[in-house]
């Protein structure tokens, strides 16, 4: 995988960029002054991060695993240490799809019913790959989502969860805290 050298970040104009950023050359971004990205963080081979007004504000040492996808209107925000698994795709808009309007990105506003809501994903969250997360959703810290799961509620924190739709299974670990504080104090 070819990553993007410093020169290369700086003329996608991102809104920020943090210190040891790597973002492979096949990656895919529009929107990018709408789009800051934290230290230590990784994007891989052909992940498209669309980011509309909103923009999309992703924290330090995430990882954002292969053909994954954030798109929408509204904002979508991922906290620290999180992983989002290959072929995730997490929507901030949304399209009317019960035929009473039309879809799709040719036909104009006022022939459509776009549903924007944001999306927030906390620390330490994992989604499983093939998972899809609809707009307006609060993905608690902590939360891991299982393979081929679809998110259309909220997730409270440290939770398990999975399925179509996703439910809660359990509870999940927090020794993983006590481990960045290690990691942030081998830091200093």
């Amino acid at each position: 995988m070819g990553m993007l050298n410093q020169t290369d970040l700086s003329q996608l104009g991102f809104r920020r960029v943090g210190a040891g950023v790597r973002i492979s050359d096949r990656a895919s971004f529009h929107g990018a002054e709408r789009i800051s990205i934290g230290d230590g963080t990784r994007i891989d081979d052909f992940c498209v991060l669309s980011a509309g007004s909103g923009g999309i504000t992703i924290g330090r040492n995430v990882h954002i695993a292969v053909y994954s996808s954030l798109i929408g209107e509204s904002g979508i925000a991922i906290g620290d240490f999180s992983n989002i698994s290959s072929r995730v795709s997490i929507y901030s808009s949304s399209d009317d799809y019960s035929g009473a309007t039309m879809t799709n990105p040719t036909v104009p506003d006022r022939y459509k019913d776009v549903r924007h809501a944001e999306v927030s994903i906390g620390r330490h969250v994992i989604i499983g790959s093939g998972s899809v997360v609809l707009p307006g959703l609060d993905i608690g810290d902590g939360v891991a989502i299982g393979a081929l799961s679809l998110v259309k509620s909220s997730c409270s924190p440290f939770g398990v969860y999975g399925g179509v739709p996703a439910t809660r299974l359990k509870e999940r670990q927090r020794g993983l805290l006590k481990l960045e504080e290690e990691l942030l104090g081998d830091e200093q």
